[in-house]
């Protein structure tokens, strides 16, 4: 088994997720998209809206500033991405449905859709159909989509049913431009040859596992199987399989508490540029022990923890400079006054809050600049804040 050092595996790492490659000179196009989704293999969304929509970031992160609406377009497009449970709700490329078709046979209805289809038993074959007939449809389209009477709890009886016709396979869906759902029959978004492709449970858990190698270059088992949110027992022996066959390395990285897999066609770049902020849905960080062990960031979103108890802030994204996680910046746009909010920013401990605060004003000018907001303003929360304003 081979040793690969921390350095070298975080370099891997960085590289296999995009970060090694130079930001395009000119125009950002489709090209670029489809650059940065392979290197992902799909796009987390998340419906918080601080700063910038979180689907919009990985993006940023790797192309620098682009048009917003060209992604709302290409995403969009009919037969190349959809929206499906990857690693939670994903915009991802329409390929990967098949190796998903598992998880819509595993579904079964969770306590708001049996109450629904209890009460009113038709009401989803009711809506598959308007969508079948009238559809691209929002949940604001269909006949009943306001109707809250009944046992939903508050939410409209479209909502449900629609939220099950995408989980079972039955609908698929995509995002417009203010983030809402657009469905439509699986049958006519998804090309014929795609639906057609046809795999078993072992065979899409293979598939699957290789992606979460590639997309991460290295990781341990649970780093790999939560790429795609795949049950552990079943996988961890898959794992085992692909390495048997040669298809993936194991490998030792001393500190790592577990043995780690790397992807064969994994590079080690030699050195990593750039600076940019994160979305906490990153795949670089997503799964937060792996952010810890690779790049010595404890990472947490404290949306849910009450103000006073915050350490960082509401919606602190990390900060990535030549392939050092260096800083925490909890950003806002207040749109209405065109300005981009810094209401916190923290070096990590024995970092340069110098050098840090050198990189990080001109990116947050950048930012700015690519929300459409005049200025940017930074707090006093936070040993980076003074040096920040100073350069701004």
């Amino acid at each position: 088994m081979a040793t690969i050092s921390p350095d070298r595996a975080r370099r891997i790492a960085l590289g296999s997720q995009g970060f090694a490659k130079a930001r395009p000179a000119g125009n950002v196009t489709e090209r670029h998209f489809r650059s940065v989704v392979s290197r992902l293999g799909l796009i987390q969304l998340d419906s918080v809206n601080v700063a910038v929509r979180s689907h919009y970031m990985p993006f940023f992160a790797r192309l620098g500033a682009y048009d917003r609406e060209r992604l709302d377009r290409w995403l969009a497009t009919e037969g190349e991405m959809a929206e499906y449970w990857g690693h939670e709700a994903s915009a991802m490329p329409v390929e990967l449905i098949p190796y998903l078709r598992w998880r819509m046979e595993d579904m079964h209805p969770w306590g708001i859709v049996r109450k629904a289809a209890e009460h009113d038993p038709d009401l989803i074959d009711r809506v598959h159909r308007e969508v079948a007939e009238l559809g691209p449809l929002r949940v604001s389209d269909i006949a009943e989509g306001n109707d809250r009477t009944g046992p939903w709890w508050g939410l409209g009886k479209a909502k449900i049913a629609l939220e099950w016709l995408l989980a079972s396979g039955r609908v698929t869906a995509w995002r417009d431009h203010r983030f809402a759902r657009v469905y439509d029959i699986t049958e006519r978004r998804i090309p014929v040859a795609v639906l057609a492709h046809s795999v078993d449970r072992h065979e899409a858990h293979r598939h699957l596992l290789l992606q979460s190698a590639q997309h991460h270059g290295i990781g341990t088992a649970n780093d790999l199987i939560d790429y795609y949110r795949l049950n552990k027992p079943r996988s961890r022996p898959i794992l085992e399989e692909l390495a048997g066959e040669g298809l993936l390395d194991r490998v030792d990285v001393p500190g790592w508490n577990d043995p780690a897999y790397m992807h064969p066609a994994a590079v080690t770049p030699r050195t990593i540029r750039g600076a940019t902020l994160l979305s906490p849905f990153d795949p670089l960080v997503w799964e937060r022990a792996r952010t810890e062990r690779i790049f010595g960031m404890r990472y947490r979103i404290e949306i849910y923890v009450p103000k006073e108890r915050r350490e960082f802030g509401y919606y602190s994204l990390p900060f990535l400079v030549d392939g050092e996680l260096v800083a925490r910046v909890d950003l806002k746009a207040d749109r209405k006054a065109s300005v981009l909010m810094v209401q916190s920013a923290h070096a990590e401990p024995g970092r340069d809050s110098e050098r840090i605060a050198a990189a990080l004003a001109p990116h947050l000018e950048e930012m700015a600049g690519w929300l459409d907001l005049g200025s940017v303003s930074v707090a006093t929360w936070g040993d980076l804040t003074e040096p920040v304003a100073k350069l701004l």
